[in-house]
């Protein structure tokens, strides 16, 4: 006759909540290839036309023109001695593109990308919103925002459409020259 050895209470435990576990893991796999069935269902769904004046249009820059816009400005800099970092961001502020030149400081990143962001914001270079702190200085606050001269709007029939930051100069002055460079080049 065979000797059967008692489990201890902690055993039993153990290998109860290790079958509980695998049986909820097992349950929500299911869960989880019904619900991506049923999203794909959804998904096949025919999609609506809207009606009327419902929608609108924008102009963005190719990524080309983008591309050529950066190096414009980088090239400017550069002739300069001048080690920047240059952004191009869309009408809806969305970086399109950076460039971060040979040298230029780890802070020249993101002050190129919000210097731009804030010049398509308003439609205007930054060195001219600077001056707009003197009657509304709470405009700094805005999140994304730089208020230092380096962005330029990329314009087309008189709407912004794009954005050009450049920093890391030593000057807000020498910033803006070059993304004004950068606007140029796009005719």
């Amino acid at each position: 006759m065979k000797h059967v050895k008692k489990v201890s209470k902690r055993t039993r435990v153990i290998t109860g909540t290790t079958l509980a576990a695998a049986v909820a893991l097992g349950g929500f796999g299911a869960y989880s290839a019904s619900a991506s069935e049923t999203t794909q269902a959804v998904a096949a769904a025919p999609a609506a036309n809207v009606k009327g004046n419902t929608t609108t249009s924008s102009t963005h820059l190719t990524i080309d023109a983008a591309s050529k816009a950066a190096q414009a400005a980088l090239d400017a800099a550069e002739k300069e001695n001048q080690k920047v970092s240059v952004a191009v961001v869309d009408r809806n502020g969305n970086t399109i593109l950076t460039l971060r030149g040979d040298g230029a400081g780890p802070q020249s990143y993101e002050s190129a990308v919000k210097k731009a962001y804030t010049a398509v914001s308003w439609n205007a270079p930054t060195s001219e919103l600077t001056k707009r702190l003197e009657n509304a200085p709470t405009l700094k606050d805005i999140p994304g925002t730089l208020f230092l001269a380096g962005g330029a709007p990329v314009t087309a029939k008189n709407a912004p459409i794009a954005g050009i930051g450049v920093a890391g100069a030593p000057s807000g002055d020498l910033d803006e020259k070059f993304a004004q460079a950068g606007v140029a080049s796009l005719g």
